[in-house]
């Protein structure tokens, strides 16, 4: 019997180890080749323009592609509000049960900033809000919310606009089309075209605008011109969804840089918006955002936030809350809203100032083209008119980093820098025949 055991206990060993062989030899096969198929995915084009300033170890580099905000000396600043609010912050608990409160609070008072303090669609609840990764998180949302219920439906992107727009869009498996928008002779608004654009474009289309500060060219249309875009997106039932990521930087006025999206709420319109608080209050690493989208009545804007909270729910759950409880505390605090108010002023007319010194120091020079458009265009960025063989001299020769279609965020721009710019400029376009 002992023989019979150990008969038995030898076939079961040999079963054992030919079953952990044939095991480990196949988890071995199946795991050769996995990624192999994977490439390398295409560099973003403003990330890489960082890459490549960090890389170069000249003092005189200059990197201006960066989209937030520098201060005269070229460097990240932390608001005053910001601080303040911190201060007021300190010591809080960052638990869940303070998460849904806060984040209501901020989309209160973020739909205010767009909409009006006083707007019938605010009082009377008919928006569907919720906080969002940022200005790219909200787009992302709206993309998502928009493929599950127009399944069928475009979106039409201006050209150009912000790069990631495409990959958002893209990514959320929503055919795209564009529209025209800038007129690269004149260096700014393309306006007929752009109507045509809109009054050719199937009914019931889904059109991105930018509000203000249009990145990455600068050109905001007039009020006038917005007046007119809005009936024409209202002729074709088209919906309007605002991407405004620079509230406050065209103007220095909050409610003037919201200006357009109003129009389109006198004449009827449901719109939809994505806010940024990440350049406008220095929060770029805290991504903080707002999703807002005007509806018929009350009880039709629950119904579109329970979807786009259960949208939010499978991407990335819930927002983090320090960047969270920062910008609600100076949205909701009127002191730190005021000290806001003047901070954005402020940073605008940084920007406003640079742009007029730049485009003096190019006509001191002789330059024989047109910089008018420098001072013409608003915000952040400025569409310089610099080819890619530009662009190219720029960075090989004078350790200047840009973006391939020429656009400059003139934040990276100081007056410590700006002759050096203007030279740089001057010396690789001097051969360049005026428009």
């Amino acid at each position: 019997m002992w023989r019979c055991c150990r008969a038995v206990a030898s076939r079961f060993m040999c079963t054992s180890t030919s079953t952990s062989t044939s095991t480990s030899t196949s988890t071995s096969i199946s795991a050769v080749g996995w990624w192999d198929h994977v490439g390398l995915a295409p560099k973003d084009p403003i990330l890489s323009v960082t890459e490549a300033f960090l890389a170069d170890t000249n003092p005189y580099r200059i990197n201006l592609g960066v989209g937030a905000y520098r201060d005269d000396e070229g460097k990240p600043i932390v608001l005053q509000c910001v601080r303040n609010a911190e201060a007021k912050i300190a010591g809080s608990d960052f638990m869940e049960s303070h998460s849904n409160a806060v984040s209501s609070k901020l989309v209160e008072e973020s739909v205010k900033l767009v909409y009006g303090r006083d707007a019938d669609v605010v009082k009377e609840g008919r928006f569907a809000g919720v906080q969002a990764l940022s200005g790219t998180g909200a787009c992302r949302l709206f993309a998502e919310f928009q493929r599950h219920f127009y399944p069928e439906s475009q979106i039409f992107l201006p050209v150009p606009t912000w790069s990631n727009h495409h990959n958002i869009w893209r990514d959320a498996q929503v055919p795209e089309r564009t529209f025209r928008y800038y007129h690269p002779d004149s260096k700014g608004l393309h306006f007929r075209a752009l109507l045509d654009d809109i009054k050719n474009a199937p009914n019931r289309s889904f059109f991105l605008l930018h509000p203000c500060a249009h990145n990455p060219t600068g050109v905001d249309p007039t009020e006038e011109q917005w007046r007119e875009i809005s009936l024409a997106l209202k002729a074709k039932n088209h919906f309007p969804f605002f991407d405004m990521a620079y509230q406050g930087f065209a103007s220095g006025n909050l409610d003037k840089d919201a200006q357009a999206i109003r129009i389109f709420l006198d004449d009827g319109h449901l719109v939809g918006c994505a806010q940024s608080f990440a350049k406008t209050m220095g929060l770029y690493g805290h991504r903080v955002g707002c999703l807002s989208i005007l509806c018929m009545d009350s009880k039709q804007a629950s119904a579109v936030k329970s979807q786009l909270q259960q949208i939010a729910r499978a991407m990335y759950s819930s927002p983090p809350v320090h960047g969270l409880l920062l910008v609600s505390t100076i949205l909701s605090d009127p002191d730190l809203m005021a000290l806001w108010v003047e901070e954005v002023k402020v940073m605008a007319n940084r920007i406003e100032k640079m742009r007029a010194t730049l485009r003096e120091n190019l006509e001191r020079l002789g330059s024989p083209l047109n910089w008018e458009h420098i001072t013409d265009q608003v915000g952040m960025f400025c569409f310089s008119g610099l080819s890619q063989e530009h662009v190219d001299r720029l960075s090989k020769e004078f350790h200047i980093y840009m973006t391939h279609d020429g656009r400059i965020s003139m934040a990276g721009v100081t007056t410590s820098n700006v002759k050096y710019l203007a030279n740089a400029i001057h010396e690789v376009t001097r051969s360049t025949k005026a428009a």
